[in-house]
């Protein structure tokens, strides 16, 4: 190759790479003006990755700290399966002490919890069974519950009092149970069904009342009158208060979390073994114990694993998990299954996989306290990262779909990116708090290449920036 050709080509690089670079600023200048437009008055922080090289392709306010809320949950989840594995499971022991006689057993019976969020009363059932195969119709005795694999408080920090009755900020035991598939751990549903006009409206509870009491103070109210029924658990008690107007015809279903966890699911697990047939003194009582050294093992039930557990977790956004899985991580790599060892093993996480921790303010694992803050210079940086790791397909398999019908397939973005240019573009994380809306994953750009990205926008309470959001990421899918 002689000078002048060599001379000529170098020209030409140079060329092409002026013309690239001013075809990515004016890219860059346009996905500016969108976002500006969309998120003037806000505090916000944004940035893209280039999900080959990693490079910060795009950022706006990237260094910015802001409250990810659920975002926050990829990186729970990443270090869960990284520390516990892909196929760890929970477990719930049953035991006994004593002795069996004509039927009775003049001992007591013993559940022991590992964390398990999938324990509901077809389990029970199954623990009934076993009970009436060792020839047991009655337990003269007490039914204890061992919730020592978790240790501190039962609320994640940052939980408000105001909310403490709502399933998203359910109190976690290492003994609870979930009312149906989607395993929202320490809840039960309560159903009001309309009657006649003017009276009360009938009450139903899944699985069943779990230790907790009822005032149903409603009203059937006349066809298409407004509905107003409120069923709320009163902060620190096991009542349930029940008011306002149910219009005729219709009924309203609402989740009510249980005051203390292991307690009401003790409860579920007597109501459902007299339900079977098996009986108990009078003097039965229902209580806290560990299981001493001499009881016998009657059987233990196993969840699912975690990898099959990780689409109802992410693409639910499911808070109560997200808890347990922390203080499950705590418990197996400190010996305390608490918030600050849990915290500290995910810390641990980011720091081997390359991030810069003192970036992150971690008071939780589920997004829900406003004092955690992250950039999304470090969100895609840790997004980016993922793709090496041997469990990604599960983590990516358990992410939203934007457009995607069904709830454990398009999860809390299946209503969302619905169009055809953008349906199955979007695979992120959604996050909603108060005065906080996030969205952070991956996106498939125009040209076919995939981006890391991450929004997060803190705004005013009253507004929920879902739809802001999503004009910029179409705007960014377009121009890359």
């Amino acid at each position: 190759m002689n000078r002048q050709f060599k001379m000529y080509l170098a020209c030409l690089i140079m060329v092409f790479a002026s013309l690239f670079s001013f075809t990515t600023a004016e890219a860059n200048n346009e996905l500016t003006k969108t976002v500006n437009q969309q998120l003037w008055g806000t505090n916000f922080s944004m940035a893209i990755r280039d999900l080959q090289t990693g490079s910060l392709s795009y950022e706006y306010y990237g260094n910015n700290g802001i409250s990810p809320a659920s975002t926050l949950k990829p990186l729970t989840a990443s270090t869960a399966l990284s520390v516990l594995g892909e196929d760890y499971f929970f477990s719930t022991q049953m035991l006994m002490d004593g002795t069996i006689h004509n039927g009775t057993l003049n001992g007591n019976i013993y559940l022991r919890g590992e964390g398990d969020p999938t324990l509901q009363v077809k389990d029970f059932i199954t623990f009934s069974n076993t009970l009436k195969k060792k020839g047991i119709q009655r337990i003269n005795g007490n039914i204890y519950g061992d919730e020592t694999w978790f240790a501190g408080e039962r609320l994640s920090p940052g939980i408000s009092p105001l909310d403490e009755s709502y399933y998203y900020a359910a109190p976690i035991s290492a003994l609870t149970t979930s009312p149906n598939l989607d395993y929202d751990p320490s809840t039960v549903i309560f159903t009001a069904k309309a009657n006649r006009v003017g009276t009360a409206p009938s009450i139903s509870v899944e699985p069943n009342l779990s230790g907790l009491r009822f005032t149903n103070q409603a009203k059937t109210g006349a066809k298409g009158s407004r509905n107003t029924l409120t069923i709320k658990r009163q902060y620190g008690t096991n009542h349930v208060i029940i008011s306002g107007n149910i219009p005729q015809s219709s009924s309203t279903r609402e989740w009510v979390t249980m005051f203390n966890p292991t307690l009401s699911t003790l409860h579920s697990f007597k109501n459902t073994l007299v339900a079977q047939g098996i009986q108990f003194g009078n003097d039965s009582l229902v209580t806290y114990a560990t299981v001493p050294k001499h009881a016998i093992s009657l059987g233990t039930k196993r969840s699912q694993s975690l990898k099959q557990l990780m689409p109802t977790f992410m693409k639910l956004s499911n808070n109560g998990i997200a808890d347990i899985l922390v203080k499950t991580m705590g418990k197996k790599v400190y010996g305390v299954g608490d918030w600050e060892n849990g915290i500290a093993v995910i810390r641990t996480y980011g720091d081997s996989i390359g991030l810069n921790m003192d970036e992150w303010q971690l008071e939780d694992g589920s997004g829900m306290s406003h004092a955690n803050k992250i950039t999304a210079a470090e969100q895609t940086l840790f997004l980016v990262n993922q793709p090496k790791e041997a469990y990604y397909p599960t983590l990516l398999n358990s992410l939203p779909v934007g457009g995607k019908t069904g709830r454990l397939l398009g999860g809390t973005l299946s209503s969302r990116y619905t169009e055809a240019a953008y349906r199955n573009r979007v695979i992120a994380k959604t996050g909603t708090l108060d005065g906080v809306t996030a969205l952070s994953g991956y996106m498939q750009a125009k040209s076919g290449k995939w981006y890391a990205f991450s929004v997060l926008v803190e705004h005013s309470e009253s507004k929920y920036y879902a739809r802001q959001i999503d004009a910029i990421v179409k705007k960014a899918i377009n121009i890359n």
